[in-house]
Protein backbone atom coordinates (compact mmCIF):
# COMPACT_ATOMS: atom_id res chain seq x y z
CA UNK A 1 0.00 0.00 0.00
CA UNK A 2 1.21 3.48 -0.79
CA UNK A 3 2.96 5.31 2.01
CA UNK A 4 0.69 8.19 3.00
CA UNK A 5 1.93 11.51 4.43
CA UNK A 6 0.56 12.89 7.67
CA UNK A 7 -1.09 16.27 7.97
CA UNK A 8 2.10 18.26 8.44
CA UNK A 9 4.01 16.68 5.57
CA UNK A 10 2.14 18.71 2.96
CA UNK A 11 4.38 21.62 3.81
CA UNK A 12 7.43 19.48 4.54
CA UNK A 13 7.92 16.87 1.80
CA UNK A 14 11.22 15.77 3.34
CA UNK A 15 9.56 14.74 6.60
CA UNK A 16 9.65 11.02 5.81
CA UNK A 17 12.99 11.16 4.06
CA UNK A 18 16.31 10.38 5.68
CA UNK A 19 18.55 13.11 4.25
CA UNK A 20 21.80 11.82 5.71
CA UNK A 21 24.25 11.38 2.80
CA UNK A 22 26.04 8.60 4.65
CA UNK A 23 23.05 6.26 4.67
CA UNK A 24 21.67 4.15 1.84
CA UNK A 25 18.20 5.14 2.98
CA UNK A 26 18.59 8.62 1.49
CA UNK A 27 15.82 8.38 -1.09
CA UNK A 28 12.28 9.69 -1.42
CA UNK A 29 9.78 7.69 0.63
CA UNK A 30 6.52 9.10 -0.74
CA UNK A 31 5.14 11.32 -3.47
CA UNK A 32 1.77 12.97 -3.99
CA UNK A 33 1.19 14.10 -7.57
CA UNK A 34 -1.40 16.87 -7.26
CA UNK A 35 -0.72 18.45 -10.63
CA UNK A 36 -3.62 19.32 -12.92
CA UNK A 37 -3.75 18.51 -16.63
CA UNK A 38 -3.87 22.26 -17.28
CA UNK A 39 -0.57 22.65 -15.45
CA UNK A 40 0.96 19.80 -17.43
CA UNK A 41 -0.24 21.28 -20.72
CA UNK A 42 1.01 24.76 -19.81
CA UNK A 43 4.48 23.61 -18.80
CA UNK A 44 4.72 21.33 -21.84
CA UNK A 45 3.78 24.17 -24.20
CA UNK A 46 6.56 26.38 -22.82
CA UNK A 47 9.07 23.54 -23.15
CA UNK A 48 8.24 22.81 -26.80
CA UNK A 49 7.92 26.45 -27.88
CA UNK A 50 11.34 27.38 -26.45
CA UNK A 51 13.18 24.23 -27.51
CA UNK A 52 14.92 25.92 -30.45
CA UNK A 53 15.43 29.28 -28.73
CA UNK A 54 18.50 30.58 -26.91
CA UNK A 55 16.57 30.47 -23.63
CA UNK A 56 15.06 27.01 -23.19
CA UNK A 57 12.46 26.16 -20.57
CA UNK A 58 12.24 22.69 -19.07
CA UNK A 59 8.67 21.62 -18.32
CA UNK A 60 9.62 19.52 -15.29
CA UNK A 61 11.57 22.42 -13.77
CA UNK A 62 8.56 24.69 -14.29
CA UNK A 63 6.26 22.18 -12.59
CA UNK A 64 8.72 21.70 -9.73
CA UNK A 65 8.83 25.47 -9.25
CA UNK A 66 5.03 25.57 -9.17
CA UNK A 67 4.94 22.60 -6.79
CA UNK A 68 7.37 24.25 -4.38
CA UNK A 69 5.41 27.50 -4.54
CA UNK A 70 2.10 25.79 -3.94
CA UNK A 71 3.11 23.24 -1.33
CA UNK A 72 2.52 20.42 -3.76
CA UNK A 73 -0.80 21.71 -5.06
CA UNK A 74 -0.29 22.66 -8.69
CA UNK A 75 -3.67 24.05 -9.67
CA UNK A 76 -5.04 27.29 -11.12
CA UNK A 77 -3.07 29.64 -8.85
CA UNK A 78 0.18 27.73 -9.36
CA UNK A 79 -0.33 27.75 -13.14
CA UNK A 80 -0.63 31.55 -13.06
CA UNK A 81 2.61 31.81 -11.06
CA UNK A 82 4.30 29.36 -13.40
CA UNK A 83 3.30 31.45 -16.44
CA UNK A 84 4.63 34.60 -14.78
CA UNK A 85 7.94 32.90 -13.99
CA UNK A 86 8.23 31.46 -17.51
CA UNK A 87 7.65 34.82 -19.17
CA UNK A 88 10.22 36.46 -16.90
CA UNK A 89 12.80 33.86 -17.85
CA UNK A 90 12.01 34.16 -21.58
CA UNK A 91 12.34 37.96 -21.36
CA UNK A 92 15.77 37.59 -19.76
CA UNK A 93 14.68 39.15 -16.47
CA UNK A 94 15.67 36.14 -14.35
CA UNK A 95 16.62 32.47 -14.49
CA UNK A 96 15.19 29.32 -12.97
CA UNK A 97 18.31 29.11 -10.80
CA UNK A 98 17.66 32.58 -9.40
CA UNK A 99 13.97 31.89 -8.84
CA UNK A 100 14.61 28.68 -6.92
CA UNK A 101 17.85 29.41 -5.07
CA UNK A 102 16.06 30.02 -1.77
CA UNK A 103 13.15 27.60 -2.30
CA UNK A 104 13.58 25.01 0.43
CA UNK A 105 11.70 22.16 -1.24
CA UNK A 106 12.34 22.81 -4.92
CA UNK A 107 14.94 20.01 -5.11
CA UNK A 108 12.42 17.55 -3.68
CA UNK A 109 9.74 18.42 -6.23
CA UNK A 110 12.27 18.39 -9.04
CA UNK A 111 13.41 14.90 -8.13
CA UNK A 112 9.86 13.63 -7.55
CA UNK A 113 8.38 15.10 -10.74
CA UNK A 114 11.40 13.98 -12.77
CA UNK A 115 10.78 10.43 -11.57
CA UNK A 116 7.19 10.66 -12.84
CA UNK A 117 7.68 12.55 -16.12
CA UNK A 118 11.23 11.95 -17.30
CA UNK A 119 10.32 9.59 -20.14
CA UNK A 120 7.52 11.70 -21.55
CA UNK A 121 9.15 14.50 -23.55
CA UNK A 122 12.23 14.55 -25.74
CA UNK A 123 13.65 13.94 -29.20
CA UNK A 124 12.43 11.01 -31.25
CA UNK A 125 11.75 9.81 -34.78
CA UNK A 126 8.35 8.67 -35.96
CA UNK A 127 6.87 7.46 -39.24
CA UNK A 128 4.55 9.78 -41.14
CA UNK A 129 3.02 9.60 -44.60
CA UNK A 130 4.39 11.95 -47.25
CA UNK A 131 2.34 13.47 -50.07
CA UNK A 132 2.72 10.29 -52.12
CA UNK A 133 1.38 8.14 -49.28
CA UNK A 134 4.77 6.62 -48.45
CA UNK A 135 5.94 6.21 -44.87
CA UNK A 136 8.96 8.34 -44.04
CA UNK A 137 10.89 8.88 -40.82
CA UNK A 138 10.56 12.36 -39.31
CA UNK A 139 12.64 13.76 -36.44
CA UNK A 140 10.64 15.55 -33.79
CA UNK A 141 10.83 17.03 -30.32
CA UNK A 142 7.86 16.83 -28.01
CA UNK A 143 5.55 14.33 -26.36
CA UNK A 144 6.84 10.82 -27.00
CA UNK A 145 4.71 9.04 -24.39
CA UNK A 146 1.27 7.74 -25.35
CA UNK A 147 -2.18 7.37 -23.88
CA UNK A 148 -2.74 3.80 -22.65
CA UNK A 149 -5.86 3.65 -24.87
CA UNK A 150 -5.44 3.34 -28.65
CA UNK A 151 -6.61 6.11 -30.97
CA UNK A 152 -10.24 5.97 -32.02
CA UNK A 153 -11.42 3.76 -29.16
CA UNK A 154 -13.87 5.40 -26.72
CA UNK A 155 -13.39 5.40 -22.98
CA UNK A 156 -14.58 7.32 -19.95
CA UNK A 157 -12.94 7.95 -16.61
CA UNK A 158 -12.90 10.02 -13.46
CA UNK A 159 -10.45 10.55 -10.62
CA UNK A 160 -10.87 7.37 -8.58
CA UNK A 161 -7.43 7.23 -6.96
CA UNK A 162 -7.68 6.32 -3.28
CA UNK A 163 -11.25 4.99 -3.49
CA UNK A 164 -12.07 2.05 -1.22
CA UNK A 165 -11.68 -1.55 -2.42
CA UNK A 166 -12.72 -4.60 -0.43
CA UNK A 167 -11.91 -7.75 -2.44
CA UNK A 168 -9.42 -9.84 -0.48
CA UNK A 169 -8.91 -7.13 2.13
CA UNK A 170 -9.90 -3.50 2.64
CA UNK A 171 -7.53 -1.19 0.78
CA UNK A 172 -7.26 1.97 -1.29
CA UNK A 173 -7.44 1.96 -5.07
CA UNK A 174 -3.89 2.79 -6.14
CA UNK A 175 -4.50 3.24 -9.85
CA UNK A 176 -6.74 4.81 -12.45
CA UNK A 177 -9.65 3.00 -14.12
CA UNK A 178 -10.44 3.74 -17.76
CA UNK A 179 -13.77 2.23 -18.81
CA UNK A 180 -14.26 1.09 -22.40
CA UNK A 181 -15.04 -1.81 -24.71
CA UNK A 182 -13.75 -5.36 -24.40
CA UNK A 183 -10.91 -5.85 -26.85
CA UNK A 184 -9.80 -2.22 -26.97
CA UNK A 185 -6.05 -2.19 -27.75
CA UNK A 186 -3.94 -1.22 -24.75
CA UNK A 187 -0.83 0.81 -25.48
CA UNK A 188 2.62 1.01 -23.89
CA UNK A 189 2.82 4.52 -22.44
CA UNK A 190 6.60 4.58 -22.37
CA UNK A 191 9.37 2.44 -23.82
CA UNK A 192 10.73 -0.14 -21.40
CA UNK A 193 10.95 -3.83 -20.64
CA UNK A 194 8.29 -6.28 -19.52
CA UNK A 195 8.86 -7.10 -15.88
CA UNK A 196 5.62 -9.03 -15.29
CA UNK A 197 3.16 -10.77 -17.59
CA UNK A 198 0.51 -13.26 -16.52
CA UNK A 199 -2.24 -13.79 -13.96
CA UNK A 200 -2.66 -11.99 -10.66
CA UNK A 201 -5.55 -12.67 -8.28
CA UNK A 202 -6.42 -8.99 -8.00
CA UNK A 203 -5.49 -7.65 -11.44
CA UNK A 204 -6.44 -10.68 -13.49
CA UNK A 205 -4.40 -10.85 -16.67
CA UNK A 206 -1.89 -8.05 -16.31
CA UNK A 207 1.32 -6.61 -17.70
CA UNK A 208 3.99 -4.72 -15.76
CA UNK A 209 6.45 -2.59 -17.76
CA UNK A 210 9.51 -0.95 -16.21
CA UNK A 211 11.05 2.18 -17.70
CA UNK A 212 14.66 1.86 -18.80
CA UNK A 213 15.83 4.18 -16.02
CA UNK A 214 13.94 1.85 -13.60
CA UNK A 215 12.17 4.76 -11.91
CA UNK A 216 8.67 4.01 -13.29
CA UNK A 217 6.66 0.78 -13.22
CA UNK A 218 3.54 0.82 -15.40
CA UNK A 219 0.79 -1.61 -14.41
CA UNK A 220 -1.95 -2.59 -16.90
CA UNK A 221 -4.59 -4.88 -15.38
CA UNK A 222 -7.94 -6.66 -15.98
CA UNK A 223 -6.99 -7.57 -19.55
CA UNK A 224 -9.24 -9.60 -21.83
CA UNK A 225 -10.22 -13.17 -21.11
CA UNK A 226 -8.68 -15.77 -23.48
CA UNK A 227 -6.74 -13.14 -25.48
CA UNK A 228 -5.18 -10.71 -22.96
CA UNK A 229 -1.78 -9.93 -24.48
CA UNK A 230 -0.02 -9.36 -27.74
CA UNK A 231 0.89 -12.99 -28.39
CA UNK A 232 4.51 -12.23 -29.22
CA UNK A 233 5.26 -10.77 -25.78
CA UNK A 234 7.04 -12.48 -22.90
CA UNK A 235 8.75 -11.36 -19.71
CA UNK A 236 12.06 -9.66 -20.42
CA UNK A 237 11.00 -8.31 -23.83
CA UNK A 238 11.44 -4.64 -24.60
CA UNK A 239 8.63 -2.53 -26.03
CA UNK A 240 8.44 0.89 -27.63
CA UNK A 241 6.09 3.62 -26.49
CA UNK A 242 2.97 3.35 -28.67
CA UNK A 243 3.13 -0.44 -29.14
CA UNK A 244 0.01 -2.56 -28.64
CA UNK A 245 0.70 -4.71 -25.58
CA UNK A 246 -2.73 -6.13 -24.73
CA UNK A 247 -6.50 -5.81 -24.82
CA UNK A 248 -9.06 -4.37 -22.41
CA UNK A 249 -11.23 -6.79 -20.47
CA UNK A 250 -12.62 -7.46 -16.99
CA UNK A 251 -10.61 -10.37 -15.59
CA UNK A 252 -9.50 -10.63 -11.99
CA UNK A 253 -10.72 -10.94 -8.40
CA UNK A 254 -10.13 -14.69 -8.51
CA UNK A 255 -7.27 -17.04 -7.61
CA UNK A 256 -8.28 -19.09 -10.66
CA UNK A 257 -6.84 -17.98 -13.98
CA UNK A 258 -8.84 -16.52 -16.86
CA UNK A 259 -11.94 -15.58 -14.86
CA UNK A 260 -14.16 -12.53 -15.47
CA UNK A 261 -15.05 -11.43 -11.94
CA UNK A 262 -14.84 -7.68 -12.58
CA UNK A 263 -18.28 -6.22 -13.32
CA UNK A 264 -17.31 -3.38 -15.67
CA UNK A 265 -14.91 -3.67 -18.61
CA UNK A 266 -12.01 -1.33 -17.97
CA UNK A 267 -8.26 -0.89 -17.87
CA UNK A 268 -6.72 -0.46 -14.45
CA UNK A 269 -3.70 1.72 -15.18
CA UNK A 270 -1.18 2.26 -12.40
CA UNK A 271 2.11 4.11 -12.11
CA UNK A 272 4.53 3.15 -9.35
CA UNK A 273 7.64 5.17 -8.53
CA UNK A 274 10.79 3.36 -7.46
CA UNK A 275 13.62 5.38 -5.95
CA UNK A 276 15.11 2.27 -4.31
CA UNK A 277 14.49 -1.39 -5.15
CA UNK A 278 13.26 -1.99 -1.60
CA UNK A 279 10.15 0.00 -2.62
CA UNK A 280 9.18 -2.31 -5.48
CA UNK A 281 6.96 -4.60 -3.40
CA UNK A 282 5.60 -4.38 0.12
CA UNK A 283 4.41 -1.67 2.46
CA UNK A 284 6.67 1.05 1.05
CA UNK A 285 5.27 1.17 -2.50
CA UNK A 286 4.64 4.60 -4.03
CA UNK A 287 1.71 4.81 -6.46
CA UNK A 288 0.66 8.15 -7.92
CA UNK A 289 -2.67 9.54 -9.07
CA UNK A 290 -2.72 9.16 -12.86
CA UNK A 291 -5.96 11.00 -13.68
CA UNK A 292 -4.30 14.24 -14.83
CA UNK A 293 -1.54 12.28 -16.57
CA UNK A 294 -3.95 10.24 -18.68
CA UNK A 295 -5.85 13.40 -19.62
CA UNK A 296 -2.56 14.99 -20.67
CA UNK A 297 -1.52 11.90 -22.64
CA UNK A 298 -4.84 11.78 -24.48
CA UNK A 299 -3.34 14.28 -26.95
CA UNK A 300 -1.04 11.48 -28.17
CA UNK A 301 -2.92 8.27 -28.92
CA UNK A 302 -1.34 5.50 -30.99
CA UNK A 303 -3.13 4.70 -34.24
CA UNK A 304 -3.65 0.96 -34.68
CA UNK A 305 -4.90 -1.46 -37.32
CA UNK A 306 -6.21 -5.02 -36.99
CA UNK A 307 -4.54 -7.97 -38.68
CA UNK A 308 -7.55 -10.06 -39.71
CA UNK A 309 -5.44 -13.21 -39.99
CA UNK A 310 -3.95 -13.12 -36.48
CA UNK A 311 -6.71 -10.97 -34.90
CA UNK A 312 -3.95 -8.86 -33.37
CA UNK A 313 -3.94 -5.08 -33.43
CA UNK A 314 -0.67 -3.35 -34.25
CA UNK A 315 0.52 0.24 -34.45
CA UNK A 316 0.38 1.97 -37.83
CA UNK A 317 3.37 4.29 -37.36
CA UNK A 318 6.60 3.07 -35.79
CA UNK A 319 8.73 5.21 -33.48
CA UNK A 320 12.45 5.29 -32.65
CA UNK A 321 14.21 6.88 -29.67
CA UNK A 322 17.90 7.52 -29.16
CA UNK A 323 19.67 6.08 -26.17
CA UNK A 324 17.40 3.12 -25.51
CA UNK A 325 18.23 -0.59 -25.90
CA UNK A 326 17.20 -2.32 -29.15
CA UNK A 327 13.52 -3.29 -29.23
CA UNK A 328 13.06 -7.05 -29.25
CA UNK A 329 9.68 -7.35 -30.96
Amino acid sequence: MTSQPNASSENNPFQNRDTSPKKKTDYIKWVEFNVTSDALNTAYKYDVETHDLDIKLDWIELLAYAGARGGGEVGKKAVAEMKKAAESIINGETTMENLTVDMKYYSYYLEAYTAILDGFVGEYEIEEEDEAGNKVWVKKYGLKAFSPIAKGFPYNDYDDFGASRSYGYKRNHLGHDMMGQTGTPIIAVESGYIEALGWNQYGGWRIGIRSFDKKRYYYYAHLRQNFPFNKSLKEGDTVTAGDVIGYMGHTGYSPKENVNNINVTHLHFGLQLIFDESQKEGNNEIWVDCYALTNFLSKNRSQTVKDEETKEWKRVYQMREEGIPPISN
